[in-house]
């Protein structure tokens, strides 16, 4: 028979779990149960590379909510993954709690906006960016809960004061783990072709923009990342042609 998990209040209303791998899913279940009884929160720390316990964690309710890095156990400075469950968590039995209980620890991939916008000579409006050297189409981060063609319409009229709404879907870029950066999907919509002279009415976000330009497919190469003018000529491509395109690192 297993040893009782061992039940910690660590704080008004939280409670620490620590099981061994004799105990099961019932088990650790039923002891977090117990413990809401008393507390609002109940939690876990566990060694990332533990995954017994990040499963019997998981399955017994409990949320998974990030890595904390450098926390003290003993004497050591160690990584740990936590897990938690709240008492106004919905139940497992519902389909509203498992949904949130899968969200918790499902893969979540980064998504960024960007816009193609052309003038009449074919040229293409990159930006020189405050926070890398190289240029890179008008564009961002994709807020949680946004959608990706809202969004890139917002980063462009902060970043450069241009209201242009997106159109169509021309390029689907995966970019894989870069410079410290996770992997992420790139989604490339048509600006349109403009008249050269809106650069004359562009108001840089001073804090991301240095400079925007129109340039030819030959300043492009000079100018941007070997990855992003393979992704602007993708996009330029595919927009030409009619249609959307898949690429990889612009491959």
């Amino acid at each position: 028979m297993s040893q009782p998990i061992d039940v910690t209040t660590v704080a008004e209303g939280i409670a620490r779990l620590a099981w061994s791998h004799e105990h099961t899913i019932e088990d650790v279940r039923r002891s977090v149960a117990d413990a809401l009884a008393e507390h609002s929160r109940v939690e876990t720390w566990v060694d990332p590379d533990d995954k017994t316990g990040q499963r019997l964690a998981t399955w017994s309710g409990m949320h998974r909510e990030g890595v904390m890095r450098g926390v003290t156990v003993g004497d050591e400075a160690v990584d740990r993954v936590v897990y938690a469950r709240l008492s106004t968590d919905a139940p497992l039995d519902q389909p509203g709690g498992f949904r949130s209980l899968l969200n918790s620890f499902l893969p979540r991939k980064r998504a960024i906006s960007q816009m193609l916008i052309r003038d009449e000579d074919g040229r293409v409006l990159i930006c020189q960016l405050t926070y890398k050297n190289d240029w890179d189409l008008p564009g961002g981060v994709v807020e949680v809960g946004e959608s990706p063609r809202l969004a890139v319409s917002r980063e462009v009229d902060e970043e450069l004061g241009l209201t242009i709404e997106a159109g169509d879907l021309l390029l689907t870029d995966w970019l894989p783990p870069w410079g410290g950066w996770d992997d992420a999907v790139c989604l490339v919509f048509d600006g349109g072709v403009h008249a050269a002279a809106i650069v004359q009415t562009i108001v840089k976000q001073e804090r991301e923009i240095r400079d925007a330009q129109f340039c030819t497919p030959e300043q492009v190469r000079e100018r941007a990342t070997d990855f992003t003018a393979r992704r602007i000529e993708a996009a330029v491509r595919s927009g030409l042609a009619g249609g959307a395109a898949y690429t990889e690192s612009g491959n």
